[in-house]
């Protein structure tokens, strides 16, 4: 079945976010091992993409950490350098379908003070059809309850939803629930699973 609208990820399918490569080159592999093994800043950052406060959030963080406080501020202070690049296929697949007038959604574990910054360097991201962030939602992948949400929120659910998304369990769970999806890895990748889906055409796609 032709999907009538398609749901794109953010992190690393529209844009690189990889913190580790992002430390390994700022404070060295050595001192980053050392900070992730004590700290657990993905959790910190699920609390952020839950609806808590980035700021409040990560200063509470550095200062339960005082060895490494100014490397914990560095996520506080260059939080949109580690949000980067943009995968531009990706942009381009995202405007391709749009220019068909085939709805395009975000379906996205971002907090609420994180996409605004966001949103100043990247202006696509506020170029969706509709917008599904969990920071407003107050519930994050792979929780059942957020797709439920966007199915709530569009009108549309099972294969009408065609969905992207580089985490295997965030596909499960959409795919638990009907939706068509596709495990990105790389770009070419989706362009192919577009162009499969009679989406786009391989011109489109390119």
């Amino acid at each position: 079945m032709t999907p009538k609208a398609v749901v794109f990820d953010i992190g690393n399918v529209l844009i690189e976010w990889q913190p580790e490569r992002f430390f390994d080159a700022e404070i060295g592999e050595a001192r980053r091992l050392a900070m992730f093994a004590a700290i657990d800043l993905h959790a910190m950052n699920d609390r952020v993409d839950s609806g808590e406060t980035f700021h409040e959030v990560i200063h509470e963080t550095a200062r339960a950490y005082p060895e490494f406080k100014s490397e914990v501020m560095i996520w506080h202070d260059r939080w949109i350098e580690m949000a980067a690049p943009v995968i531009d296929h990706s942009l381009r697949l995202m405007k391709a379908l749009q220019t068909k007038k085939i709805p395009v959604f975000s379906l996205t574990n971002f907090g609420i003070q994180t996409m605004v910054i966001a949103r100043k360097e990247y202006a696509f991201l506020s170029q969706f059809d509709r917008d599904f962030i969990s920071g407003h939602m107050g519930v994050i992948k792979p929780d059942p309850r957020i797709y439920e949400m966007l199915e709530q929120g569009s009108g549309l659910s099972g294969t009408d939803l065609l969905f992207t998304d580089d985490r295997p369990d965030n596909i499960a769970a959409a795919k638990a629930r009907g939706w068509q999806t596709h495990l990105f890895e790389y770009p070419q990748g989706w362009a192919d699973r577009l162009v499969d889906a009679g989406l786009l055409t391989q011109a489109e796609a390119a």
